[in-house]
């Protein structure tokens, strides 16, 4: 099979065009990575405490948040204490990492460690956490200002990767402005925190038992929950020195009447039998 002249001439030619591009280019560029990847962006700025947070955005995942600022996944699921199955949600706040030295101001990338050493309590950039359980007296799950405590409970906070864990009895009456007291937890390192209250026997809750909220420094969370007294079925006894009387005596006292009466019945028919 021939080649027609003008297909060698162009066919010559191409590789001639070729050997001269490989000649003139610089080396540079005729070996670029093409795997190269974006540099990370920038960690947000670490808070007074040295924790850099992050909020996760619409769309983000935990591999994305790993690829945008160059940490590792796994350092994230330690940091976080995420499965390998974790889903993150919008408006979430995570931990990217901890800076050596807190400042007020961003951390170069160099000064950050992955770490999961719990912060001490008395740390800058703490909140607190104050449990109301209150009488919920309507039943209607909404604390009204006639409404106050419960004496007998318990109300305990505990944060999620383990920061904290408390519990304190809860609180009856009223302080000096006329407002319910509370049971308030200070000096908590900012987290997200699950709260929940145990109710004293002889009540209902009217409100959820628990709620998880997040704690930001320099916060001050009032957190309330409800429960109604549990209605008494069947009699009321109350002893002699509460006012009432015995059940048993009462029914002693029904005996003696009927036999008086039945006594003084057959009394009569013997008289007029005579």
């Amino acid at each position: 099979m021939r080649i027609s002249k003008p297909k060698l001439w162009l066919t010559l030619g191409l590789f001639v065009a070729l050997g001269l591009l490989a000649l003139g280019l610089p080396g540079s560029v005729l070996g670029a990575e093409l795997s190269q990847q974006a540099t990370p962006e920038p960690l947000p700025p670490a808070g007074e405490d040295g924790r850099i947070l992050y909020t996760v955005q619409a769309g983000d995942s935990p591999w994305g948040i790993s690829a945008r600022f160059g940490i590792p996944l796994q350092t994230l699921q330690s940091l976080n204490n995420w499965g390998p199955d974790t889903v993150v949600n919008e408006g979430q706040v995570i931990l990217l990492g901890l800076a050596q030295e807190p400042t007020a101001t961003s951390a170069p990338e160099d000064d950050v460690v992955a770490t999961t050493t719990p912060e001490s309590p008395e740390s800058p950039g703490t909140g607190v956490i104050c449990v109301l359980l209150f009488d919920d007296v309507n039943g209607d799950a909404m604390r009204q200002t006639s409404e106050f405590g419960i004496l007998g409970g318990q109300a305990s906070v505990s944060e999620r990767t383990g920061l904290a864990s408390r519990t304190l009895p809860t609180q009856g009456g009223m302080d000096e402005d006329g407002e319910p007291l509370r049971s308030c937890f200070e000096d908590l390192p900012v987290g997200e925190y699950t709260i929940s209250v145990a109710i004293p026997d002889g009540y209902n809750p009217t409100t959820a038992p628990n709620i998880t909220i997040q704690i930001a420094p320099g916060q001050t969370q009032d957190i309330n929950f409800g429960a109604q007294m549990s209605s008494a079925g069947g009699f009321s006894i109350l002893s002699p020195e509460e006012g009432g009387r015995s059940p048993l005596m009462g029914l002693l006292g029904i005996v003696l009447l009927l036999a008086g009466g039945g006594l003084g019945f057959y009394t009569l028919q013997l008289g007029r039998r005579r």
